[in-house]
């Protein structure tokens, strides 16, 4: 089951139009019921989004223990973050959040193909 979690977040990648490259290193546990993704994608316009999972594998279901989803501009400026790290205790979503800019709000852990697509639509914003 944690090799086709593993899978689909490829998939994700691969099948994105606005990634360049990635380098995603897996490390399994030694029973391969946990994994931690650690590593980068570059987006098309010299973004980078940076990603950390830790995932634990149950009797039927995985779940996300940690993330954190760190979008990049080219020149190095933090445009969005979302993670489960428990520093910010008054968002009613908490642990989950999502930094932006200017204010931390509340969210939900998004999938990486939803967070690709976040990004597409940004860079299309910046293209009208």
């Amino acid at each position: 089951m944690i090799r086709k979690f593993v899978s689909e977040i490829e998939k994700s990648i691969d099948s994105s139009s606005i990634v360049i490259s990635s380098n995603i290193q897996k490390y399994f546990g030694p029973d391969e019921e946990t994994v931690y993704l650690k590593g980068h994608i570059r987006i098309i316009d010299s973004s980078i989004l940076e990603i950390a999972v830790f995932a634990i594998q149950s009797r039927d279901d995985i779940s996300i223990d940690k993330y954190r989803l760190h979008y990049i501009s080219g020149t190095g400026q933090m445009l969005f973050r979302y993670d489960n790290a428990p520093h910010h205790p008054e968002i009613d979503s908490h642990p989950h959040h999502k930094h932006t800019p200017d204010k931390v709000i509340p969210s939900k852990m998004p999938s990486l193909k939803d967070v690709l697509n976040e990004i597409s639509a940004i860079i299309i914003g910046r293209s009208i």
